[in-house]
């Protein structure tokens, strides 16, 4: 382990994946040597076209799928197997639907084994975080697309991780309710200190949430660039444009983002 393991909480070194190719295919290579870092108590999007691998980093991390090549630390620790001291929040709520919102929440501890009664106050504090109280006892097809969502971060907030992933969380939800999600979200993890690796295709979002920006081309997808997001803490998700300095730090994005379609349609 060295010093730089145990500054970041995600390390990734030389990735390369490929997955089987359909009915005697070659092999499809999906990710061409990514390397890259999440310092401690820092927010990283990873943002690229679809298809390029972005959540398959995910699921690295949370040891839930084996590279081809090249290593993944989590807290200096090499990534090996189910990776349980890590939070996931998926694309979809994925609650139970036979279980209440606050039993949903709980889940986590009833697997850990935490005693029913530390477990029930545990969830409490965590639904209240994330603004549903009053719901406990609501299923999930009681809930909106919104609240399921929050009922989902509570879930992952509950066993209180050190660092947390995150796959479009909010890229189903309407608008205003995104809005809503990224201003509750950024409160929440400026209280927990968590370091937290996401993935949106949004770069205002991206560029909002954090406090760098990967940004990867197609596949075999490689790190085109990491762009620092030097913008005043907290934000203001209602009015972006206000802020000072947005525009250019979306447009540093942007234009590396963009950089990479023109080359691909002057293919």
């Amino acid at each position: 382990m060295t010093d730089h393991d145990t500054q970041s909480a995600l390390s990734f070194r030389a990735i390369r994946q490929s997955f089987p190719g359909l009915a005697g295919e070659p092999p499809l290579p999906v990710l061409n040597d990514i390397s890259f870092e999440v310092p401690r108590g820092k927010f990283v999007s990873v943002i690229g076209p679809s298809g390029c691998g972005k959540s398959t980093l995910l699921q690295m991390a949370a040891g839930l799928l084996k590279q081809t090549a090249g290593q993944v630390f989590h807290n200096g620790i090499l990534v090996s197997d189910v990776n349980r001291t890590i939070g996931f929040v998926p694309q979809q709520a994925q609650l139970l639907p036979w279980k209440t919102m606050i039993e949903n929440v709980e889940f986590p501890l009833l697997l850990r084994g935490v005693k029913a009664a530390e477990r029930r106050a545990r969830a409490q504090q965590a639904v209240d975080k994330v603004d549903l109280t009053g719901f406990e006892g609501h299923y999930p097809y009681q809930l909106s697309g919104g609240m399921q969502k929050r009922a989902s971060i509570a879930r992952m907030l509950v066993y209180k991780p050190d660092t947390i992933l995150m796959d479009e969380p909010f890229g189903a939800l309407d608008a205003q309710t995104r809005m809503v999600m990224q201003h509750d979200l950024q409160t929440m993890l400026a209280a927990e200190g968590a370091s937290v690796l996401f993935v949106t295709h949004d770069i205002t979002e991206a560029v909002m949430l954090s406090d760098s920006v990967v940004v990867m081309s197609r596949r075999p997808a490689r790190i085109l660039a990491e762009v620092p997001i030097d913008l005043p803490r907290p934000r203001d998700m209602f009015e972006p444009h206000a802020i000072p300095g947005f525009a250019e730090a979306y447009d540093r994005v942007w234009s590396v983002f963009r950089s990479e379609l023109k080359v691909r349609r002057a293919a």
